[in-house]
């Protein structure tokens, strides 16, 4: 039987389990989209190819399997890669599927010819260039098995417009099904050895002060409930990485909440003032450690990290654990006795009082909108089970420190690479992994207006997707830097914006502006209570900033802090008994 290449692709792509992809038509890429039409695949049609990249991404964090963007050659292609380097960076399944120009035309720079392989090579754990029909098959499911193997990423796949045309003898569907992959280099041990376990029992034992640094490693390794199982037997605080949230419930005892750079004071003072530190799938980037020089001088470190490329290169460890995080837990595990650390879960709760005296102070009805409040209503509302998307800056860092995430894979952001644009695609991508499940993103004035043309893609898709956008006229993290560190000498922050509400409604979705914080809850109760997507307005405070704050090269514990009353301080412990 003849089949075409770009049928071949399809059934290829099915045999992988694909039931979504999102992309965009173009001239490299048309026999792809009209081989489609015979397949049983749900298409959804993006306005920019960014986009694409970004609901492949939403849908692979909040799914667990791999997303897939279709875009054509040229600018289609290159649009792609601000979503493909977010993806990267935070170890996200994606196979992004581009069209090429005729093999016979590469390299003469034909219209719309773009070597594409080239550009994404330092952004993609692998990519292909394929000329003949001949290769698609194989070629698809080596991307898919890269994709989702030992630390996943993203993989392109370019494939020449002759290749899409050329028909080729098939004589079964067991000519395109998977095989056996035989590909070492992508399939990192599991287990790490026993002496090294042993070593890592022995500190463990020896640990007064010791913290887990949880890091996305966790979800990708579905290793929640080894973490949990760890953290209960040697009764060991849990600090979670901002793609770490979610790895560990929020409401349990021993959680610290987020570290780092904007994350809580009391989670950065036990981790500086830790005897042991206990890295489990994170990579100790800057914005968790602060200065290097400073970072935990007075704890040992045990980094259990699948990506052996990972251990020792920001932070040298004592002992290094490479392999799966789920397994060499379950190892780990009978190796440690159980434990109580009573005096240091005191000292930590301590600090824990006096921050959330700051929080109350700030946060006392002054009849000012303050997105804090209204991303604690928004998690309220919906009992703390919606899927969260969020875009980045300082509505990022509140909904990291205000949403309560209790679930794997409930809140998902662009960590690494800090993708403005990302919050809207994400969550159309995360509806597409859980059309069952109430579904917000919260942006910022400035990201959301990177991709709003996505709200077209929602309305036409039906996506039940809730956009609650915090307008503070300003590029606020851009604005509270130059505060903190320019003398207050704003530049190019200020932001003219549209009305978001007729925005919405040119769209076709409903819409609602809040300025009041007593408007909020009304607000809320409205988006949830009419189906596809809805927009939220909320005009909040202009000037105000998120803490605390590590300024850049200062060490992990010198943050700037939210002020507080001094003669509040004498009744910390009164107030926060009486929450």
């Amino acid at each position: 039987m003849k089949k075409s290449g770009a049928q071949i692709l399809w059934e290829s792509i099915l045999l992988e389990g694909v039931e979504v992809v999102f992309g965009y038509p173009g001239g490299s890429n048309m026999p792809i989209y009209d081989a489609m039409l015979n397949y049983p695949v749900r298409h959804v049609l993006v306005r920019h190819e960014q986009g694409a990249a970004h609901m492949a991404d939403g849908y692979a964090r909040a799914s667990g399997k791999v997303g897939v963007a279709l875009a054509t050659s040229g600018p289609g292609a290159t649009n792609l890669v601000t979503g493909i380097s977010t993806a990267m960076m935070d170890s996200s399944p994606i196979v992004c599927i581009t069209g090429q120009v005729h093999a016979h035309l590469i390299g003469g720079d034909a219209f719309q010819e773009v070597d594409v392989t080239g550009i994404t090579l330092p952004i993609t754990k692998h990519n292909y260039l394929i000329t003949s029909a001949e290769e698609i098959a194989e070629t698809v499911h080596e991307a898919f098995y890269i994709a989702r193997s030992g630390r996943p990423g993203p993989v392109l796949i370019d494939i020449c417009k002759n290749a899409q045309l050329e028909q080729i003898d098939v004589e079964s569907s067991d000519e395109l099904s998977p095989h056996k992959m035989a590909l070492p280099g992508f399939k990192p041990p599991k287990h790490a050895p026993q002496a090294d376990l042993q070593r890592a029992a022995e500190l463990i034992a020896q640990a007064e002060r010791p913290v887990i640094l949880a890091g996305q490693g966790v979800l990708i390794s579905d290793a929640v409930e080894e973490l949990e199982m760890y953290a209960n037997k040697t009764d060991t605080p849990v600090a979670k990485t901002l793609l770490g949230l979610g790895s560990f419930p929020a409401s349990h005892p021993l959680s610290l909440g987020m570290m780092g750079m904007h994350g809580e004071a009391y989670c950065n003072n036990a981790i500086q003032q830790a005897d042991l530190l206990l890295a489990f799938g994170m990579r100790f980037d800057d914005r968790v450690t602060g200065n290097l020089r400073t970072y935990a001088p007075r704890a040992r470190k045990i980094h259990i990290e699948i990506d052996a490329s990972e251990i020792h290169k920001n932070v040298t460890v004592d002992v290094a654990l490479a392999g799966d995080l789920k397994t060499v837990l379950a190892d780990l595990l009978p190796l440690v006795g159980e434990q109580n650390h009573y005096a240091w879960m005191c000292q930590i709760d301590e600090w824990r009082d006096e921050s959330q005296l700051r929080d109350i102070q700030a946060w006392e009805e002054d009849g000012k909108l303050h997105v804090p409040h209204v991303v604690r209503l928004i998690c309220q509302s919906t009992h703390g089970q919606a899927i969260l998307t969020t875009d980045v800056g300082q509505n990022q860092m509140w909904s990291a420190q205000y949403f309560q995430v209790d679930q794997p894979r409930q809140f998902i952001t662009s960590g690494g690479s800090g993708t403005m644009g990302f919050g809207l695609p994400s969550a159309i991508g995360a509806w597409f992994a859980h059309p069952q499940r109430e579904i917000w993103t919260i942006v910022g004035d400035g990201g959301f207006q990177m991709t709003q043309a996505e709200l077209s893609t929602a309305i036409q898709e039906g996506a039940n997707v809730k956009i609650a956008i915090m307008n503070n006229n300003f590029l606020g993290m851009v604005r509270q830097w130059q505060e903190f560190f320019f003398e207050r000498r704003y530049s190019a922050v200020e932001l003219h914006n549209p009305d978001f509400v007729k925005l919405a409604e040119a769209h076709g979705i409903p819409a609602r502006c809040v300025s009041e914080p007593g408007e909020v809850q009304q607000a809320i109760d409205f988006a949830r209570q009419t189906p596809g997507p809805v927009l939220l307005e909320f005009k909040v405070e202009k000037e105000e900033g998120v803490y605390p704050m590590v300024p850049t090269g200062a060490a992990l514990d010198a943050m700037i802090r939210r002020p507080i009353r001094q003669a509040a301080m004498q009744s910390v412990s009164q107030t926060v008994d009486s929450l």
